[in-house]
């Protein structure tokens, strides 16, 4: 009787993890997004590891999100996985503000946005 399961929304030799509701706009966190996109994993971590953005910390933890799926998840050899995508989405918008000369408003924006990374097993050529 039951539902039947439902299909993944990635390959089999793919994992992904998903980090909603950061506190930055989505064209910086792209910039550190981009720095990923297509490296090896270990590569990409160390490069994570020692930037200079404030992102960087949240992009790392999704990272390591996505290789703890891959690997008890999915059963993906660690050693093999590659960013194979990293995309950044917009979410709400904090409308805030500050007074101005004449009776004006300053209208001051404080952006949320989420990012999505998946990691992809490749079989490595000898």
């Amino acid at each position: 009787m039951g539902k039947d399961k439902n299909p993944r929304r990635v390959a089999d030799n793919e994992a992904m993890a998903k980090l909603r509701m950061l506190r930055t706009s989505p064209q910086k966190l792209n910039l550190v997004a981009a720095l990923i996109r297509g490296k090896k994993v270990e590569k990409a971590l160390t490069d994570l590891t020692f930037s200079k953005k404030r992102i960087a910390v949240d992009v790392k933890k999704c990272l390591q999100s996505a290789i703890a799926n891959a690997e008890n998840n999915h059963g993906l050899d660690v050693d093999e996985l590659v960013v194979a995508e990293a995309y950044v989405g917009k979410n709400l918008v904090m409308k805030r503000g500050r007074p101005r000369a004449r009776g004006r408003f300053g209208r001051i924006n404080k952006p949320f946005s989420e990012l999505t990374i998946k990691v992809r097993q490749i079989e490595e050529q000898a």
